[in-house]
């Protein structure tokens, strides 16, 4: 081969292997940066929520586009950025790793490990952001979400697939309910992801810990942007632990998944949202904070088989102040959630723990997603309270009552006091049917008020192991096992009220 056929052959191998992809890297400038917030110019085709990089290493997320910049809110510290910084686009939307090897691990709202337990392998990302499922991808909510507190499980039952708002003022126990509800799910085949958002790294650490002591970290994941982390990461938080709990759902895994509190997700928006000059609107809060909870709860479902048949279940929590429910943000949170559990301040200091106050407490799926046992042995309690709650008041000015009203009254107690529960103590589906059969048929009449509570449980752990197993296996109360119960009860009733009148 002579030089020119050697030059030929060359060039014609080098056409071949051309790549005529053309790349496109576009780079912008930082005109200004300040409070979390850099304003950049020249990414002329940045799309909303998109991932870009500064020359720092840090990342950051276009969160407002004008006409001649965008705005970008950092990922991490702004060290290092000063006017004339440059920054370029990754062609992504803002996504965290997912997989199985996040269970049991601790991670920020990037979804890196911050626990100290070394990296996390995974091999599979997901957007932050992501559209619902359709009306046509989902199942209706009717399998039970046992939470093993007494008073929901009867009175405000949660489904698979379900959204149920947690409300109430600071220190009133939302937090202790989310996590029972967490402490049940062992054995039930539960992801379950807990999102803290604006929380001291302390309480998470506590939280940790407790989940640790009672086995439920081996189901668990745990995404925490603390206070100290800037509102950015406690604004995607949330989002980054919804596509989490999605990757379980899609492969037909139910997953349950607590947000912490959504005030402060809402409070970390209004703040972004303010640096980024938009319009702030009522309680100075930007137009669109509705759609900022909307679009992350609607993504709890239960999905149909077609599509993975998993299912996420969200407990989202709202914080109130001084008991305001009309307030903007929980109204908001009210209105896009299937019910709410209201605790009440005043229930709380009068010890009545979980302090659930019964008549604004709601499930708009109710008994459908109710196991038959409880919801057979439960069905007269909420009328029940509700008497009581409204005699209560009118006796205050009465000393004078009628016998009926008496019964009525002390039958009243009677519920409020089986429905106290212990933090970290949550109840399996046997123990709740029996307890709630000898409350409600007024079984527990002639117990001494101030034993009540120690004489059921006492009663529920001398039962037969075959009772109890086909009630928990069967998830229903027959006939045959109720008469037992009766009969046991009585039995069981003379061998200790000796001790009453000791």
């Amino acid at each position: 081969m002579n030089h020119s056929d050697e030059i030929l052959s060359i060039l014609r191998e080098e056409i071949e292997q051309y790549d005529n992809r053309t790349r496109c890297d576009e780079t912008g400038t930082v005109i200004e940066v300040g409070d979390g917030i850099a304003t950049v110019y020249g990414l002329n085709r940045a799309v909303y929520g998109e991932l870009v990089q500064f020359d720092t290493g840090v990342r950051g997320i276009v969160l407002d586009l004008k006409r001649d910049s965008a705005g970008v809110v950092l990922l991490g510290s702004e060290d290092g950025l000063h006017e004339g910084s440059t920054v370029s686009r990754t062609g992504r939307a803002a996504d965290v790793p997912v997989g199985e090897a996040l269970i049991g691990r601790t991670v920020n709202a990037l979804g890196e490990p911050i626990d100290g337990l070394g990296p996390i392998e995974t091999t599979e990302r997901r957007p932050i952001e992501r559209e619902a499922s359709g009306v046509v991808s989902r199942e209706p909510v009717n399998q039970p979400m046992q939470t093993g507190i007494l008073a929901i499980d009867a009175m405000v039952p949660i489904g698979r697939g379900q959204r149920e708002l947690i409300i109430g003022d600071r220190q009133t126990g939302k937090t202790s309910i989310a996590i029972d509800t967490i402490l049940n799910q062992k054995g039930q085949d539960m992801i379950c992801i807990y999102v803290a958002i604006g929380q001291k790294a302390s309480t998470v650490a506590r939280l940790r810990g407790t989940l640790e002591k009672y086995g439920a970290l081996d189901y668990s994941i745990i995404v925490s942007a603390t206070a100290a982390d800037g509102a950015p990461q406690q604004y995607i938080a949330p989002y980054a632990g919804a596509a989490i709990g999605e990757y379980f759902m899609s492969k037909g895994r139910d997953v349950l998944i607590v947000y912490d509190d959504l005030s402060k997700h809402a409070v970390a928006y209004r703040t972004l949202s303010l640096l980024l000059r938009r319009s702030p609107g009522r309680e100075a809060y930007p137009g669109d904070v509705f759609y900022l909870h909307s679009r992350l709860l609607e993504r709890a479902c239960r999905l149909t088989p077609e599509y993975g048949g998993g299912s996420m279940t969200a407990l989202p929590i709202i914080e109130t102040l001084a008991g305001d429910v009309s307030a903007y943000i929980p109204t908001n949170v009210i209105s896009i959630t299937d019910g709410q559990i209201y605790l009440e301040n005043d229930l709380f200091f009068a010890g009545q723990r979980p302090a659930i106050n019964v008549g604004l407490s709601v499930s708009r799926v109710g008994g459908a997603a109710q196991t038959k046992a409880i919801k057979k042995t439960a069905g007269t309690l909420r009328i029940d309270l509700a008497r009581f709650r409204e005699l209560e008041v009118f006796t205050q000015f009465s000393s004078d009552l009628d016998r009926d009203t008496q019964q009525t009254l002390e039958h009243g107690k009677r519920l409020m006091e089986i429905l106290k529960q212990p933090l970290c103590h949550p109840m399996p589906v046997w123990r709740q049917a029996v307890i709630l059969y000898a409350a409600t048929n007024g079984l527990l009449r002639d117990v001494p008020l101030d034993r009540v509570r120690g004489f059921v449980q006492d009663f529920a752990d001398s039962l037969p192991d075959a009772l109890l197993t086909e009630i928990q296996s069967t998830g229903t109360l027959t006939g045959t096992a109720a008469e037992q119960i009766r009969e046991a009860l009585e039995t069981y009733k003379e061998q200790v009220s000796a001790a009453w009148q000791a």
